[in-house]
């Protein structure tokens, strides 16, 4: 792990505020992500059906009008963003840059950009393994990363919105949780294991194998970034990793038809 910078003692008061600050970040993001999550595999697992015979779509067509559903798909990714430049503004510090912080800037191009590529492939093949191993047992249901109708504007929507999931799941739920519950006084592994049981956590609706790989994400993302102290090659990595997912699951359901088609 890298030396992290000594933090001052927070007397009670602060203390408690950064515990509400943190419920109430999470609350607007990724913590009621996991709430409704956690409803919708209960709601999976006590369906007439199995597992395996349902399907989840994750970037769903808001309507049959090409321009109305352009808008809603942008207003989609501009408004979520708020949380992440909610949480820069929460990190910003007199003298101090929240960006940098964060290790979410651009002094590290090319060593960021090869980290990122790195974890890809780390993360990646075994992740889609894990995916085609759960469809096959039954314990993960069929995701549909898009189901959007092929306008010249469906590849930059969903690129932005592989981004913006990078954005608000790297900077919140590893950048930003790692500062604020340093500053409360926790160890780096007890942050890497909740860091990493939230990210499996929202996830949940996918089932149980997509669960247990982006847990076992978390873990390797929250650990580089115990070591790096840097959110850019975790976001490298996720937004090439869902770019891969969004944009090449036609590709992939016409090799896989009989594991990622979802049931009719």
């Amino acid at each position: 792990m890298r030396s992290v910078p000594l933090v001052p003692n927070l007397d009670a008061a602060n203390r408690t505020r950064l515990r509400w600050e943190i419920w109430i970040v999470l609350g607007l993001s990724l913590g009621a992500s996991a709430v409704y999550s956690i409803v919708s595999i209960v709601a999976r697992l006590t369906d007439e059906r199995p597992l395996g015979e349902q399907s989840a779509t994750i970037n769903a067509s808001q309507s049959p009008r090409e321009w109305l559903d352009f808008t809603y798909q942008f207003l989609g990714v501009f408004f979520e963003l708020f949380t992440v430049a909610l949480v820069v503004y929460l990190l910003w510090r007199p003298g101090q840059s929240a960006f940098r912080r964060l290790g979410f800037d651009f002094t590290r191009p090319g060593r960021d950009s090869l980290s990122g590529v790195l974890l890809v492939l780390a993360i990646g093949i075994p992740g889609l393994a894990l995916y085609l191993g759960g469809r096959a047992v039954g314990i993960t249901v069929a995701v549909v990363p898009q189901s959007l109708d092929a306008y010249w504007w469906t590849i930059p929507v969903l690129v932005l919105s592989a981004l913006r999931s990078a954005l608000t799941e790297e900077i919140i739920v590893v950048g930003y949780l790692f500062t604020r519950l340093r500053e409360l006084g926790w160890a780096d592994w007890p942050i890497i294991i909740g860091s990493a049981l939230l990210r499996g956590s929202y996830h949940l609706y996918q089932g149980i194998g997509p669960f247990v790989g982006n847990v076992a994400m978390g873990v390797v993302f929250a650990w580089c970034y115990a070591r790096w102290g840097r959110t850019m090659p975790l976001i490298v990595a996720h937004w090439i990793l869902d770019i891969v997912s969004f944009v090449g699951y036609p590709l992939a359901l016409a090799w896989w038809p009989g594991l990622l088609a979802p049931a009719v």
